[in-house]
């Protein structure tokens, strides 16, 4: 009875080696999920962000439906951005500032002699 106590209490001091283990594996699981997906999209976000905040009056953007024009007011306490989509017929839009997906400003290239 003896020897059978002291066989059920032996795997119970040196148990701990699997459950470290495995406890390792998950945090290093962890780690390459943070550094290959949580990071990147916080760094597109704050890019985003920077973006947004950078908006001016005649702008040329594109909204996330697809509609290219060009910003004529900004109305920063309602978060809305008015758009003009029609050049010839004066046609304007509000849109809320995070329906805007990138500013189209195209600088003229410069031509050096």
């Amino acid at each position: 009875m003896h020897n059978i106590l002291l066989q059920a209490a032996a795997p119970a001091a040196g148990g701990g080696g699997p459950m470290a283990s495995s406890l390792i594996f998950f945090a290093a699981l962890f780690g390459i999920m943070y550094f290959l997906m949580i990071r990147p999209q916080q760094k597109r976000q704050k890019e985003m962000q920077k973006m947004l905040d950078s908006l001016q009056v005649n702008d040329k953007v594109i909204t996330s439906s697809g509609i290219y024009g060009r910003v004529v007011s900004l109305k920063p306490d309602k978060d809305i951005v008015v758009v003009e989509i029609d050049d010839t017929n004066k046609i304007k839009v509000d849109f809320q500032r995070s329906a805007i997906v990138s500013i189209l400003n195209i600088t003229p290239p410069v031509v050096t002699k």
